[in-house]
């Protein structure tokens, strides 16, 4: 008799977990790393499901807790990603700005950030000054989670322009150009 697929019911945050206790690897990618029911099979072949009470997102170096004892080690997986690089702190900030304000999933470090690859995104870069290259790295975006819940913690500084109205300086002409009547001498 076969038995039962083990069960991970719980997340250990890295650095909170026994090392010594993990019983096989699993290398996932960003995708997969945001679930809350899923099977995975690991490096050493340990066949697990995962099973949550909430989707949570898997970072590397988290500990699977398995019902039956043990864990199984996450890896993020090196993805095809992009790298953002701008010309200065400043720059960068901006550039954080404009892909949060997209809500697309972000990993901003201090001296770049990191998305999926998309074309039209890295045009819209590209127009913004950035320098933009295709890197293979993990994934571990802020927020971690899709959609609305990637907030990028950059707020839009220096995007706030103070426009001074070009009119407030017009002088008004106001035409002092009276016309006196052809000199209005009575011919006796």
């Amino acid at each position: 008799m076969e038995e039962s697929i083990p069960r991970a019911t719980a997340v250990a945050a890295a650095g909170t977990w026994p090392e010594s206790e993990a019983r096989d690897t699993v290398t996932v990618d960003f995708d997969d790393r945001f679930r809350r029911r899923r099977l995975y099979t690991a490096e050493g072949g340990l066949a697990f499901l995962l099973d949550l009470p909430e989707a949570q997102v898997l970072k590397d170096g988290d500990g699977l807790l398995l019902a039956s004892g043990g864990f199984v080690r996450v890896r993020a997986a090196a993805e095809p990603l992009v790298e953002v690089t701008a010309k200065n702190p400043q720059h960068l900030l901006r550039l954080a700005w404009h892909l949060g304000n997209r809500h697309l999933p972000a990993q901003i470090d201090a001296d770049r950030i990191l998305i999926r690859d998309d074309h039209v995104i890295v045009a819209m870069l590209a127009g913004l000054g950035a320098t933009t290259r295709a890197v293979q790295a993990p994934f571990n975006p802020e927020g971690g989670a899709y959609g609305g819940h990637a907030h990028t913690h950059a707020h839009g500084h220096g995007h706030h322009h103070h426009q001074q109205h070009p009119h407030d300086d017009d002088h008004h002409h106001h035409d002092h150009d009276h016309h006196h009547g052809d000199g209005c001498g009575h011919h006796h």
